[in-house]
This record gives structure tokens, sequence and C-alpha cells, in this order.
């Protein structure tokens, strides 16, 4: 009787983005400041596993926000680079690691979280590191954000924390998840568009209400997204299958079950759909940008280095075996 080898995720096909996002991308002169930094940073809130794991969260933090900001000032690469590394840190150590096996704990340290985002509570003897560090960074962001920035950024911070106990709730059941809920929910637990409220912050421009809402606007942010946590999925399957066990909540696994294909099929047409969203966005960055100097130009321009650093981060070793 002859058996099917299941494909090795690591030779199954990935997109090509190289027509939307060519790079080589752009590079803050402060990326080794960055790491030095918050490897200083998680001395003082000591948020990762392993020193091994907590450098590793410090290069590719470092190394992302090098290319998310590589205009910014020093302060402001700092500030992003500590937030990214505390919501990583929150998701790797309480989010995947303790929330499948202890859901009811995980909900009590979000509600602590929520708290704090709502400026309901003061500090405690029995606060740990990650509701510390937490306080730490939405005082420096009030001190650098307009208000209706800080609003935009905690509301997206609430919907980072939700995304991660959602997701820690599937993560046993994914024949529960349907496309849409995941299509709508994968922006929130790849921390995209809290990635996109940080740069308007430290880069210093605001769009009006209507800017923000012109399907312009709507469309390339839209874009970003899905293509953020899409090429997430895809680079970290392998790494997330060779450990065994629970089969990843991811988008093959959805298209898999969803569209009746087998792995490489799946593979094959989420690179398509990541592809289509990347040549959605270049569109509309493209047409923004060419509106002149203004703040829908700036927008533009601060969505393509966001892009950027999603497309290039899933070529670091975290995605790797």
């Amino acid at each position: 009787m002859s058996h099917t080898r299941s494909p090795d995720a690591r030779t199954l096909p990935m997109p090509d983005l190289r027509g939307s996002f060519p790079g080589p991308f752009a590079t803050s002169p402060y990326a080794d400041a960055i790491e030095e930094h918050t490897a200083h940073w998680l001395g003082t809130f000591p948020l990762a596993g392993s020193p091994g794991e907590a450098k590793a969260l410090c290069n590719i933090t470092a190394q992302g926000v090098a290319r998310l900001l590589p205009t910014a000032d020093r302060d402001g690469v700092f500030l992003c680079a500590d937030l990214f590394l505390w919501l990583t840190a929150f998701d790797d150590v309480h989010g995947e690691a303790e929330g499948g096996r202890d859901t009811a704990r995980l909900v009590r340290r979000i509600s602590h979280c929520v708290h704090v985002l709502a400026g309901h509570d003061e500090p405690g003897a029995d606060d740990d590191a990650g509701i510390a560090a937490l306080r730490e960074l939405l005082h420096r962001f009030r001190e650098r954000a307009t208000p209706t920035q800080y609003l935009r950024l905690t509301a997206h911070l609430r919907d980072n924390l939700f995304g991660i106990l959602w997701e820690a709730h599937h993560l046993d059941r994914p024949d529960q998840v349907t496309l849409n809920d995941y299509y709508a929910m994968r922006p929130h637990t790849v921390f995209v568009r809290t990635v996109m409220t940080t740069a308007e912050v430290v880069l210093g421009h605001e769009l009006t209400e209507d800017q923000r809402a012109s399907a312009a606007v709507r469309e390339l942010e839209t874009a970003i997204a899905h293509l953020a946590g899409w090429i997430n999925d895809l680079a970290s399957y392998a790494k997330e299958t060779d450990r065994g066990g629970r089969t990843p909540l991811s988008l093959p696994t959805l298209l898999i079950r969803h569209r009746e294909c087998d792995l490489e099929g799946a593979f094959r047409l989420a690179s398509r759909m990541c592809e289509d969203q990347a040549s959605t966005a270049r569109l509309r960055l493209t047409g923004l940008a060419a509106a002149g100097k203004n703040a829908l130009a700036d927008h533009a321009h601060a969505m393509e280095a966001v892009a950027a650093s999603y497309v290039w981060h899933i070529g670091h070793a975290r995605y790797r075996r």
C-alpha cells in the first residue's frame, strides 16, 4: 500500500511581491541603537522568556522598526520599538504559550490591561512587568500624540488584546472559524492597524476624518492589513507545523477546508491573494503620493513603509526552523 507524503511547507510556493514592493527598503540610521535600547528596556521590564528569545525578539523588532520608520527621530523609533516588543512578548508568552491552556487566566490579564488603557486603575503591588511596561508606554505616547491619535492608538491596542484572546480560544478549534471571521480578525493579531497609528504619531501627520474615510485610504489600509497577516501566515507555517501537534490557525488551514484544496493548492491560492493585495496597495500608494505635498501624500509614504516592514520581516530567522 503506497502513501503520499505531505509536501514540506518550506518548499511550497510563496508570493512574489517584487513587482509591488521590490526593495531594498529604506532603513533608519538608528537600527543598531534601537536594538541596544530594546535590550536595555527588556532588562527594566522582563517580558520575554529566555535570554535567547529576548535577543531574537529585540533583533527582529529593531530591524522591523528601522524599516517602518526610516526617517523618524531617535525617540520616536525607540517608542515604537518598545510598544511592539510589548505586544509581541504579550502574545508569545500569554497568548500562544498560555492562552490555549488557561483562557480564563488570559482573560484576567487582558482585563487588567484594558483598565490601564482606559486610565481606570492605579499602580499596585501586584502589578507584573507587563502592566508596568504598558503604563510606561502609554505615558510616553500621551506626551507625543494628539488626543485623537491617542484615542485611536488605545482603541487599536484593545483590538489587539481581543484578537489575542480570540486566537487563543480558537487555537484548538480552527474548524469553527470562517474565512470572513479570519479576514476580519487577522489584522488585529498581527498588530498592523496599531503599527499604522504609531507611524502617524511618530511622523507627525494626521488625516482629517473625511480623508481617513475616503475610498483611497480605506482600500490602501485594508490591502496592507490583509497582506501583513497573510504573508506572515505563509512564512510561519513551516515552523508552526514542525512543532507537531495541532494544525495552525492560519490562512492555508482555512483555505484547505473552505476551498477544498490540498496544502500546495492552498499556498498557491494564498500567494495569489497576497499578490493581489500588494498590487491594490501599490495602486493606491501611487495615486495618493501623486497628490502633491500634503497629509495624504505623507500618509501614503508612511503606509508604504508599513508594508515594507512586514514584507521584510517574514524573511527573519524568527520564521525559520
